[in-house]
């Protein structure tokens, strides 16, 4: 898997770093959504699993990874913006479907409330429309040590929380990207935090009654931040909603061990592309990169 690289202007505002894995033999697109101070090196094995049926798309936020050398971080970023960068890369690579992972999911449905043409299916993964009493204390602390740019108790709070069923390597990968990013990467990440702990948790409700096209909610049976219980009020609100309930597994899904791993991609093939064979190639099980999402 190659990329083809480029660093996109949106609407002269931002810089975005994007990844395009061009299938030959796809016929669909999918742009894949990261969470909260993750990078595209925290969707290596989500894009391994989609290709190449898919051509995929991955892409830094512009203060995040590969984008962040290329913008002036002169304010944060609001998951209404996030939306707006997330609509301008489905159109510029014609996607028609997108998947979310953690906090992308906010952006992600603030994108398909505008009930963007192209797109004909979504996957939002870890995500709920509820502020449940495990995740309030998880980012009641995180605005405690991002408000002192503390990285070391950040980064050990991640792994000890919604990290906690990561395999160790995968730990030690998240404790060094998180305990050594910049000091404006904090600050988008205590923005963020105080975003989702102080804004009427109806936002997303509101936007999920908007969207239009199928879409697949997918979660861990261990999650307890975003639990799929929570995730299951979706229902009353998107008319085309599916659910999916990763088995022994966490927050990360398919990056916590190879039975998630495999469990994760048929969810999403079975969804994506229904008539797509049961028998599945043998997995790799990518182990060389971080994980972080809110």
């Amino acid at each position: 898997m190659r990329p083809e690289i480029a660093v996109l202007d949106i609407q002269g505002q931002y810089r975005v770093y994007t990844e395009f894995y061009r299938a030959d033999a796809a016929q669909k697109t999918i742009i894949l959504v990261n969470g909260s101070m993750a990078t595209t090196a925290s969707f290596a094995q989500t894009a391994k699993n989609l290709y190449p049926q898919f051509n995929v798309v991955l892409y830094d936020q512009p203060y995040a990874g590969k984008s962040k050398a290329h913008n002036r971080h002169e304010k944060m970023l609001t998951k209404e913006i996030e939306g707006q960068i997330l609509l301008e890369l489905i159109d510029h690579f014609a996607a028609e479907h997108v998947l979310s992972f953690s906090w992308g999911g906010a952006a992600t449905l603030t994108a398909l409330a505008q009930r963007p043409r192209r797109i004909e299916k979504a996957v939002i993964s870890s995500f709920s429309p509820v502020l449940n009493a495990p995740m309030r204390d998880y980012l009641e602390r995180g605005v405690d040590y991002l408000s002192s740019l503390d990285g070391d108790l950040v980064g050990h709070l991640v792994n000890n929380t919604i990290g906690k069923h990561l395999p160790p390597l995968f730990k030690r990968f998240n404790y060094r990207h998180v305990s050594s990013l910049a000091e404006h990467e904090y600050g988008q990440m205590h923005f963020h935090i105080n975003d989702v702990l102080h804004s009427d948790q109806q936002c997303y409700i509101n936007a999920a009654k908007k969207v239009d096209v199928p879409v697949l909610f997918l979660n861990g049976e261990w999650d307890e931040y975003t639990s799929a219980t929570d995730a299951r009020l979706f229902a009353n609100h998107v008319q085309h909603s599916t659910f999916t309930t990763l088995q022994a597994t966490g927050h990360f899904l398919d990056m916590e061990h190879k039975a998630a791993c495999r469990d994760s991609r048929d969810a999403l093939l079975g969804f994506l592309k229904p008539s797509h064979h049961a028998s599945r190639p043998r997995y790799s099980y990518v182990q060389d990169y971080h994980a972080v999402a809110i």
